[in-house]
């Protein structure tokens, strides 16, 4: 994570604009696709492209879909509803939808944010179906002191309220995995067997999980296995050099090469969003380069 800026910081200014601005669901139609928006690059199609837009915050939407365009990505993480009329106009897609969520750290696994959780999601869900999208994302929030049962038991009774609302308008809640050693610490949902398990309990095809895979080689490394052994829980992934969260190159430890690989042996067809923070000065040049590491 950035010292100076990071996740959450960029959440708070998201989450303006969102749920509670109550975008107009006839704006979307006011986005027209342009032209001059078509790919310039020629990639594998093994890999589904994204890129979150948090990382990326010094560009404006407009330029980052334009950029993201000509690399040959295809859709953008954690945008809400008020950017979605621009990516429509770049023909790109709402990877991961968010907005309906408090924040990282006041989540399902505790029953007194339920009431505005649930009200949120009622309200969001039909929207991401309604612009054509399919993820959602949410939260477990901070353990502070339950125990794992606890935890599955709160979650469980927060998300099975959304579930049949998810199924009846073809949306996955998708809970993300994040570390709690470094970034978030006392998250609970921090571990991929915490996550699975919550998944089993939910037993629903409308709720999955999004493996950071920066997060988890912090918190328990063994990434090709894990994601062999539990791939049909998760829908999307991100990526981040470890340690740093920073560019994805031979400067951090992961073999993403490698890791494409397997999670392309798994059959998915979901996205992988490249979500690094980039150090060098030409921002661009780094997702350009994270995408050629990612295209296998």
């Amino acid at each position: 994570m950035s010292t100076t800026f990071d996740r959450r910081t960029a959440i708070k200014g998201i989450l303006a604009g969102t749920v509670s601005l109550g975008v107009p669901t006839d704006l979307f139609a006011l986005a027209k696709p342009e032209e001059e928006s078509k790919s310039d690059a020629m990639l594998k199609g093994k890999i589904n492209h994204s890129v979150a837009r948090w990382c990326f915050n010094d560009f404006d939407i407009e330029t980052l879909c334009s950029e993201a365009k000509k690399i040959g990505i295809t859709g953008i993480d954690l945008v809400g509803p008020k950017d979605w009329p621009v990516l429509k106009k770049h023909n790109l897609v709402s990877t991961m939808c968010n907005g309906a969520e408090l924040n990282l750290v006041d989540g399902f696994n505790d029953q007194k944010f339920h009431e505005q959780l649930i009200k949120n999601y009622t309200e969001m869900i039909p929207l991401v179906a309604e612009a054509g999208y399919k993820n959602l994302i949410c939260f477990s929030g901070n353990t502070r002191g339950k125990t794992d049962e606890e935890g599955w038991n709160n979650c469980m009774l927060g998300l099975q309220k959304l579930i049949p609302l998810a199924e009846k308008h073809n949306v996955i809640l998708v809970m993300e995995l994040l570390n709690s050693k470094i970034n978030h610490k006392d998250y609970q949902c921090s571990k991929t067997s915490w996550g699975v398990e919550l998944a089993k309990r939910i037993n629903s095809e409308n709720f999955k999980l999004l493996y950071d895979i920066y997060h988890m080689q912090i918190d328990e490394g063994d990434v090709i296995r894990t994601i062999q052994e539990n791939h049909k829980y998760i829908v999307h992934y991100h990526t981040g050099g470890v340690p740093g969260r920073n560019e994805i190159d031979e400067t951090q430890e992961l073999n993403y090469s490698a890791i494409m690989k397997a999670i392309a042996n798994t059959g998915f067809t979901g996205f992988v969003g490249q979500e690094f923070i980039p150090k060098q000065k030409d921002k661009i040049a780094s997702l350009k380069k994270a995408i050629a590491i990612c295209d296998i």
